[in-house]
This record gives C-alpha cells, structure tokens and sequence, in this order.
C-alpha cells in the first residue's frame, strides 16, 4: 500500500446498499472501495460533519442495527428542529487517555478471564476497531525551575502509579489493534493531532481496501481538538468507549449545527488563544450546547491548522459536541508538515474532492443557524477568573482584577449547568454529558468602571533566596505553559520562547515568588525550542520542562513555593494562576489560587516576568533593564515575521517522523515494568489501583430468562438534576469515607490516596465512592449531606455503601428513586458500574439525561420513567417502601410499560412506568446482563 497506514483486516459483514453507493476510487496505482454521498439526493446540502455521519450509515447499513430510514433521516436532516432522529453511529477508532482509559482496559482484560473460564479462546478478546491510549493525566509539577525536574517528577509519577501502568504495559503487548503511548511523552491530544490521525481510514474488508473519513470518540473532553484537521471527534463515556472498542454501534440523535463564518484575518500581535477566548465567549452568548459547530467562508483559508485545533479544543467550554474544520490545502500542508506520508496526503485530497468533503468558500451548506466572526476585530485578551468564557480584553486586565478582588461577587461564584459539569470533570476530564443545559452559562460582560478603584493591598512579608519581599493580592504565584489547547501552535510556543529570549537579554528575570513550568503535548516542541535555541532562555527565567502531560491544565500543578504558600495563608490573600490552558475553575488549578486566567503562552512568560495582575501590560514597565531603563511589553513581543522565520528554520517535517519513530517505546522505567507475556494478566490481590471486577462473576454461556423484581428497598430518594459526579466523584477521596477507610486499611497512606479517577481500575474503591459525593442530598436522611442513607427495617442511618453490603447479604435487590435530569453532568463510565455493583436492579426517575440512561443499560441496570406529570411526590412515595416491578418475567420482547407495586404498613398500590430501553441493541444489552456479557457471549458462539 504505499505511504497508506491500513489500519488493520476485518471479516466482510453482510452488507446492505439500499442506495448504490458502493464504488471504486482509484489514486495513483491503489484502488480503494468508498461509499459516494452524491448516490443520496439531496446530499450536497448538508453541512460537512452530516455528510460524514450519512457517508458512516451508507458504509455500515445492514439493514439491522443500520437502516435505510437512518440514512433517509440524515438525508432528510430538518435544519430548524431541536434535535432529528436516533441514528446508530460506528467511529473507525477510539482514543483514550490514562485516568479514562484504564477501566476500559480493566474491562477487557476480565473479559478475556471469563472467556476462558466458559471454554472459550481468550485471544478473541480483542479491540474490534484501533484503540489508542495516551498516558497524559498522572505526572505532576512536583519538581520545577531545575534541570533535572523531568526526570524528577517522572520518577515520582512512576512510584505512583506504577500498578496501573503495568497493566497498561501488559496490554500494550497482548492485544491487538491496541496501542499505548507510555508516559511522559505527550498529551493525547496533541499526539492524535501530530501523528495519529488519518483524516481518510484505510481498512481491509475482505478482499477490498476501504477508504472512508477518519472518526473517533474519545474518553477525553477535549477530543474535539482533532475536529481543526476535518476528522468528526467527540468525547464520550468509558462504557461508549468499550463498546465501539468492541464493534457495538453507537445511539445518538442528528445535532443541529451551526455554522461559523469567518472573514478578514487576524491583526498583528493577537494569537490564536485570543481567537478561541473570544469564540467561546461569543458561542456561550449564542447557545451551542448539544450542537454541532462548523467554520466556513472567506476567512478559513487564513487560520492556520494549529489555531484551527486549538478552536476545536476548546469546544466543551462553549458546550459544543465538536467544532470542525472542513478539509482543504491547510489540511494537506499540515499533513505534510507533520511527516505524514505523500501518498496518504494524496489520498486525503482525492478522496475529499470526490466525495464533496472539500471546502468551497463560495458555497454555503445548509445550517440550523449561521453567525459570523471577523478575524479582524479579535484582541489580545485573558479569561477569568474562575471561568474560560469570561473573556477580559488585555486593556482592561487590571481594572477588572483590581475591581474584582474589591468585591468578588462581580465575577460567578457559583458554577452552574456546564460549568458545573465542566468543573466535576477534574481531573479526569470526563466528557460532558450536554442533553438538559439551558443558556444560563452565559459570559460575563465586565463594566468598564473599575479604573477609579484603589487596589486592595495587603502585603506579606516573606523571604526567598536570601532576600526580603512581598506577597500581595493580585500576585501570580502559578504561570505554566501548559496544555495541548496551546502547546500544539508552534506560533504561540515560538512566540513564548522570543519574548523570554529578548526578556533575558534586557536584563528581566520572573519573579521569585511564581512557580514556572513548561509542560508541551509532545517531545516535537522541546525539539524546535532546542532547534531554534530558546531552552536556555525558557530555563533561565525558570519554564524548565517539567512533564510531557496535562500538568496544571487538570489540576496537576504540584505544591507552591513552601515560603509563598505560607504567606498567603497568612491573610487569606487572593492570588492568582496564569495559564495557557482550557479551564480555570476555582480550586481546580490549585487550592490556594482563587483566581486563575488563561492566556496565551507568550502572555504566560509576561505575567511571570511581572508577578502581578496589578500591572496594564499594554502601557506599564515590566521591569528595569540591565541598562536601568523600563522594559515594556511592546520592547519585548515578538513581529509575525520573527515568529515564521523561526517556524522556516527551526521546524522540519523530520522532527515529526524522528520524534514519534519510537512513541510507543517509553523511557527506562516503562522498559522496566516486568509484566510477563501470555495471554492473561496476572491480577495482584494486593493491588489498590486494579482488581479484577465481579462483572462476569456467575455469567453462563446463555443469558437466564428475565424475572421480575421482587420485594426491593429504596437505597436513595433524590431530587432534580443529579449529576454523575454525585454519583460517582471523580476528585480527592476522604479519609473519613468508606473509600479512605479500604486504602487505609490496605496499608496505603492518606498522602498517597489519590483521587476516584486514579483509581477507577479498583472496583472496591469506586463501589465505596459512589452516591459518596458531599454534595449529595438523599432524602432519606433530611438535612444530611453526603453519601448516607437509611436502611430498612433497621431504620438506621449508614452509610451507602454499608447500607448496600447489609442488604446484598440479606439478597433483597435496591432501586433508586430521583426526579428530573437524572445523570446529567459528565459523561461517567463508574456512575452505571458503581450503580450496577451496589445491587441497584432499576432506577426510576422523572427524566433522564440520555447518555447515563444508556450506561445504564449497558450495566445492566433498568431505567424507568414516571408517567407524564407523576413523580415520587405526586405518589406520595417517602422512600421506606418496598417496591416490585413486574411485566418482565420470562419475556422475549421487552415490555413499553411495567406495574411497579409499592408496599408499606398501610398496604399495596400500584402505578405504571414506562421502560426506558428504546433502541433494539439497547434491549439485547438488557437481555444480557449488560454490554461486556452480550458481546462476550456473541464472541462465544463464533
């Protein structure tokens, strides 16, 4: 095949094609099978990310899971409605991501356990489509202004997490189709952009090579990153994930899509980070949540590739499913410029052309909704302080800082509908579950009437390096390059590395009291900064290189300087982080930094150069020179022109082929993991990070028939919009919880607890973690907040976890009762297993949010919904009855609706619910036991 990366042989599926539009393209020598979009009438109006899903339903119609009235139904796409109808969607591969990623992998590997134990070949567990794993989330800014401060935090991420990535390296060398790239290597994100995107799939099918759009999903919220080189990407939950993993399509509905069209260019000195702060501000106005974004016009032939996927990146701050780019020249440099092969640019360019994937600034698609952006008109900008759609024009910087530390209560304390999802993401960076929000995350317009308001200082004494200083309100005390949102734009990375080189040479250094780091998505970056000879410059004003990971963006900053830490707890002083990230909640970047702003990377360097939010960098000094005189940022940012004449000598395509030749080697340590060979992982009974899950515990070759349920207890009465972060948390386990009392019990010290996501590959943990959130509000136990509840007919109240032991030992199954929207929040994998493993059989609820629903089901668990206009209040249910459903037993087709009796001291009653399995794969997941047993089970009779 050439420079064509075939990614992988599968068995030809008796395929349907209701609308001839199976044929030959050839490119140069190779002939490939596709699927033409202009055989469907009516195609070339919709807009690009549509005709990806119609040309996804026309190669995988088979006349089952895919139909021909799926393909009508994109075909058909009603730009005006709120959402078009249920379409089965199969991604051509998956991308995962450490903390997300390990439960899919544990899961797998306990599937290869059972086939075994019910006389199966192990070896047919297997990813069914390429899966990719990118180790980014665990290494910490431990260590920084050193030399030796990679190697450093490298080393203590490894005395970390040293069992989870042995499994990791076991699974690296026993599947198939399934990659990992090792620690300290780079950010998924920005090595999906680099090296592992396709743009156009190639894959053996049968006797055939097919070529077809490069899609995924990926347990990551900022997969969309990959949408700025026209690959349709999105983030999705872990159990989502496993099934495409294992060849199951997925449920979703047609997006509305809006389209975006740019005109003009962007002025001198604005970055592409102003570009995305001022587009997620301006789509948080408009209201994009759920929706498709797509760019078109004049003005996308003048984004550059890289700014194109820090806009797709930064899609779930403003709620989109994905911001895509349309495939044009940009894109095929790019290729080029990253070392990708010429015959597959070549093929990128055929079939984009034939298949009307190709941009046409003179043709506009159809749109649900259009709004237009003029590059022209974008400034230099931050945003914050808590959060990234409050955008802050440079200018007015100081005067919306200084007002807000007068009174903090101009700016949002309390986060709401996606920024609440947003923040309970950390720092696993679960993708958002966007189904239920509303329009009330708009951004903060800030007034302009601040200037006259004196700053609040209350300075602090502190000592650093032998010298006597200060630490005051507004100082920065956090700036790090960080981040694949920036890391990936060689423009702004080089831009960063000029403005510290001038910034040396006049004489500047950063201030003692800030905490510096560089933390790139890939080893190319460090390449071309040493290529282009900025390190010593970066080095001496203290952005060492910390970590190829996601660092500070998820929380992983490290501690502050000790002497500055203390300060500021002297006087509860408001202090401040600089970043060149995605998000910056409150508490998230680190705990003693109230307000966080994100900012270009040059605009990082100049911050750490003055110390201060207190300072107009477009009008003050940053400093005095070596020559005594003021040095201003004007003196020292760096012309467009230096920064592509460094791009011309300093990037090579070579960088890219040399730098990901061995991207799937590791450093010493990896090299070092001694995880055996064959086909089973041998599971450490020791282990506190990964345990072999009950999931497969008692499962025989054939499904037992449905039975009803029988005589079960509430475990939790909860009320409207419960999200799956009080489900299942994702952040710092408590000592005091049942989870801090298992790792204290297994040996493991509170220093080294970790979160929930570190430790989603122990079950035991995760079972203990779920309805754990101190937030949750279970209502039978008024005015108790936590993961409590009582039990029955004890009446005692526990917690939920002892509660769920007591009543599995007494074998009487447990259901949750809730209101609206329930499981909305982020896309949550342990929100379903943890539900599953407590012994909830069903879960009824006024509504829910659709994803969770689904995972659900893909447990095994049943979803029923309240009759429209009832609830648990409208029954009069308080949650100390026993409830039965029956309408299930011995089925073969599921039942629409079920009799749920309700049995208390007064009596009987009975209402109806409606069953919330509405697609026939979802039922056959039922049937089951859950989505690991039915295709294990279909694997089994193979």
């Amino acid at each position: 095949m050439g420079g064509h990366r075939d990614d992988g042989e599968v068995e030809e599926d008796n395929m349907h094609d209701s609308f001839g539009s199976r044929k030959t393209l050839v490119v140069d020598d190779d002939r490939f099978e596709i699927f033409r979009l202009d055989a469907v009438e009516g195609a070339e109006r919709l807009p690009y990310s549509l005709k990806v899903l119609l040309e996804n339903l026309l190669r995988n119609e088979d006349g089952r899971l895919v139909t021909r009235q799926q393909i009508e139904a994109v075909r058909d796409w009603d730009p005006a409605a709120h959402h078009g109808s249920e379409i089965q969607y199969t991604p051509a591969r998956v991308l995962l991501q450490d903390f997300t990623g390990v439960p899919c992998v544990v899961d797998l590997v306990a599937m290869r356990d059972a086939m075994a134990a019910l006389g199966g070949d192990p070896q047919k567990i297997n990813p069914l489509i390429p899966s990719e794993l990118v180790i980014d989330h665990s290494v910490i800014a431990d260590v920084f202004g050193r030399a030796d401060a990679l190697q450093l935090n490298a080393d203590f991420e490894f005395h970390r997490n040293r069992e989870r990535y042995e499994l990791l390296r076991w699974a690296q060398q026993a599947f198939d189709d399934f990659v990992v790239v090792p620690p300290d290597t780079g950010i998924c994100h920005q090595v999906n952009l680099e090296y592992l995107a396709r743009v156009v799939f190639t894959r053996t099918v049968g006797d055939v090579v097919q070529a077809y759009p490069d899609t995924l999903v990926g347990t990551d919220s900022h997969t969309p990153m990959i949408n700025g080189l026209g690959v349709l990407g999105w983030g999705v939950g872990g159990i989502e994930a496993e099934a495409a993993m294992l060849g199951q399509p997925m449920s979703m509905l047609v997006p509305p899509v809006l389209g975006v069209r740019l005109t003009g260019a962007l002025r001198e000195g604005v970055t592409a980070t102003d570009l995305v702060l001022t587009v997620a501000q301006m789509l948080r106005e408009v209201g994009v949540v759920g929706n498709f974004v797509e760019f078109y016009g004049d003005g996308v032939a003048n984004i550059p590739l890289a700014n194109r996927a820090t806009l797709g990146n930064m899609s779930p701050e403003y709620g989109a499913t994905c911001a895509i780019f349309p495939i044009d020249d940009e894109t095929l440099s790019y290729l080029r410029f990253t070392g990708r092969p010429e015959s597959q640019v070549r093929l990128v360019e055929v079939y984009a052309k034939e298949q009307g994937l190709w941009h046409d600034p003179g043709r506009e698609a159809t749109y649900s909704r259009s709004v237009e952006l003029d590059l022209g008109a974008v400034v230099p900008s931050i945003a914050g302080p808590r959060r990234p759609q409050d955008r802050i024009p440079l200018s007015k910087a100081r005067r919306v800082v200084g007002g807000l530390l007068n009174d903090p209560h101009r700016s949002p304390l309390e986060l709401v509908g996606l920024d609440d999802a947003s923040d309970s993401s950390f720092p696993a960076s679960d993708p958002i579950a966007v189904d239920h929000y509303g329009d009330n995350t708009e951004p903060k317009q800030w007034p302009t009437t601040y200037q006259d308001e004196p700053w609040p200082s209350d300075p602090v004494p502190v000592e650093l390096h032998g010298e006597t200083t200060e630490i005051d309100n507004g100082h920065v005390v956090i700036a790090a390059i960080t981040s694949c949102t920036n890391t990936s734009n060689p423009t702004v990375m080089l831009g960063a590395g000029l403005l510290a080189k001038k910034a040396v040479e006049k004489g500047l250094r950063s201030k003692p009291w800030v905490k510096t780091s560089l933390a790139p998505g890939s080893r190319v970056v460090t390449d071309y900064f040493d290529e282009a000879g900025l390190t010593p410059y970066l080095n001496e004003l203290g952005f060492n290189l910390v970590g190829y990971g996601c660092t500070t963006c998820i929380g992983n900053s490290g501690p502050l300087i000790p002497e500055v830490s203390r300060a500021i707890g002297v006087k509860d002083l408001s202090v401040s982080a600089v970043l060149s990230g995605n998000r910056n909640f409150e508490g998230r970047i680190h705990a003693e930094t109230k307000m966080n702003f994100l900012a270009s990377p040059p605009l990082v360097v100049a911050y750490a150069l003055a110390g201060t939010m207190n300072i107009d960098l477009l009008s003050d000094s940053l400093g005095t020179g070596s020559d005594g005189e003021p040095v201003y940022l004007r003196d020292i940012w760096p012309s467009s022109e230096e920064i592509q004449e460094n791009i011309r000598t300093s990037l090579r395509a070579e960088m890219f082929t040399q730098g990901y030749a061995d991207v799937f080697s590791g450093d010493d340590n990896w090299k070092s993991l001694d995880v055996g060979v064959g086909d089973m992982f041998a599971w450490d009974d020791d282990s506190t990070y990964v345990r072999n899950p009950p999931y497969f515990d008692g499962m025989e070759r054939h499904p037992e028939p449905l039975r009803d349920i029988r005589g079960a207890r509430v475990l939790a009465l909860l009320g409207d919009s419960v999200t799956t972060d009080h489900i299942s948390p994702a952040g710092a386990i408590r000592r005091d919880s049942p989870a801090g009392t298992y790792l204290e019990q297994h040996g493991v010290d509170l220093a080294d607890f970790n979160s929930y996501g570190s430790r989603r590959g122990n079950h035991e943990v995760m079972i203990r973690g779920t309805f754990a959130n101190i937030r949750l509000r279970n209502q039978l136990v008024p005015g108790v907040e936590g993961g409590f509840t009582r039990h029955f007919p004890s009446d005692e109240q526990v917690s939920i976890f002892e509660a769920s032991e007591r009543y599995l030992s007494d074998d009487v199954p447990l259901v949750i009762i809730a209101g609206k929207e329930y499981g909305s929040g982020s896309s949550r994998d342990w929100a379903a297993k943890g539900t599953l493993l407590l012994g909830v059989r069903a879960v009824l609820a006024e509504s829910f949010e659709r994803i969770h629903r689904s995972n659900l089901i893909g447990m095994g668990v049943l979803p029923l919904q309240f009759l429209d206009g009832e609830s648990a209040s409208s029954l009069s249910l308080v949650g100390d009855e026993t409830f039965s459903v029956s309408g299930l037993e011995n089925v073969d087709e599921l039942p629409h609706e079920v009799t749920v009796t309700v049995s208390d001291a007064l009596g009987e009653r009975t209402f109806t619910a409606v069953v919330r399995i509405d697609t026939p794969a979802e039922a056959n997941y039922y049937k089951h036991g859950g989505i690991l047993q039915y295709v294990l089970r279909q694997l089994l009779a193979d």
